[in-house]
């Protein structure tokens, strides 16, 4: 089953729209690499500064070769929309970040009629 990688982003609340426009800037990125599946960028709605970048992978070898590969770099280099100079990466805009790993055992969606 598919493998779940959850990074974990504390992000004060000044730097809350850095971020996102940070994602909508470079939207697509991952969308076409092998064994990727979904992404979501989920906001904390209150009692919390911390973000969740949810995506999910066929397997553990195809995050990690997105990770090593050119998708990761370009997802993760500056465009002059962010305010850093082309290919320059820019000033982190979360305080802190960890990734969490999760396998997937048990999934369910709403019933089809």
């Amino acid at each position: 089953m598919s493998i779940v990688k959850i990074n974990v982003l504390t992000v004060p609340e000044e730097q809350r729209e850095t971020l996102e426009k940070r994602f909508a800037n470079r939207a697509g990125t991952v969308d076409g690499s092998d064994g990727f599946e979904w992404f979501e960028l989920l906001r904390p709605v209150e009692g919390t500064d911390t973000y969740l970048v949810y995506t999910r992978w066929r397997a553990e070898e195809d995050f990690q070769k997105w990770m090593s590969g050119m998708g990761s770099q370009a997802a993760h280099r500056g465009t002059p929309q962010d305010g850093s100079a082309q290919g320059e990466r820019p000033k982190p805009a979360a305080t802190d970040a960890t990734l969490w790993t999760f396998e997937v055992v048990q999934q369910a969606g709403p019933k089809q009629d």
